[in-house]
């Protein structure tokens, strides 16, 4: 009974540690849409140097759990929760390297005179929905919630395509904007695949329970 409550206890603060790079990841984003539309390059570079916590955060806890496969050796259900933790570890350090991109596109613009499409902080706010709802479900083991990450990935997706058609309309009428326009269709592009990683993060909640694959993208 000792050794099933030591990899509970440890088990917990896996999912602990993994919900706050997850709000570390969220938080990256935050700063980068900020640091697009206040057009603060240094901010910008901030969130560049933060994405190297991140990835260290990373490394630490996916070894913090592969030595806990080797100590508890678990089975069944425990393994699928392990290797749950796992995938979702890499969806989240990928969120960051996202954030980190649109940061990188904000360097590239510097100080534009063009006006950051509004459209692109409602992606945002759709996106951290989403991120807050994975969260919730990943913490509550709640499928229900998992399950509708398809339904608001699939905004977040549809609002990317209306925001890449304005963009080209915007270079077929101004052809000298053309810089611009591949920028923040690059970060428009990277929030969907930062929402894409959060529907990752469902799919693999609805394997942690259910113990089936499924497609939410």
């Amino acid at each position: 009974m000792a050794t099933r409550n030591q990899f509970q206890n440890e088990l917990d603060l896996l999912n602990e540690d993994i919900i706050k790079l997850a709000n570390a990841a969220g938080q990256a984003l935050d700063e980068a849409i900020d640091a697009l539309f206040n057009q603060d390059v240094d901010l910008a570079r901030q969130v560049i140097e933060n994405d190297k916590k991140i990835d260290r955060k990373e490394l630490e806890i996916n070894d913090k759990t592969i030595l806990l496969i080797a100590k508890q050796q678990p089975v069944a259900t425990d393994l699928r929760r392990v290797i749950t933790a796992i995938k979702i570890l890499t969806d989240i350090e990928r969120m960051g390297d996202n954030a980190k991109n649109i940061a990188k596109s904000t360097i590239h613009l510097g100080k534009n005179p063009t006006a950051i499409p509004a459209d692109l902080k409602k992606m945002h706010k759709m996106t951290k929905d989403m991120l807050y709802s994975a969260t919730q479900a990943f913490k509550y083991e709640d499928i229900s919630v998992a399950r509708k990450l398809a339904d608001m990935d699939d905004e977040v997706d549809g609002l990317y395509k209306t925001i890449v058609s304005e963009l080209l309309g915007e270079t077929a009428t101004h052809p000298d904007k053309i810089q611009y326009v591949m920028q923040i269709a690059f970060c428009a592009r990277y929030l969907e695949r930062f929402a894409d990683h959060i529907t990752n993060v469902g799919e693999s909640i609805l394997y942690l329970v259910k113990g089936e694959n499924f497609n939410l993208n």
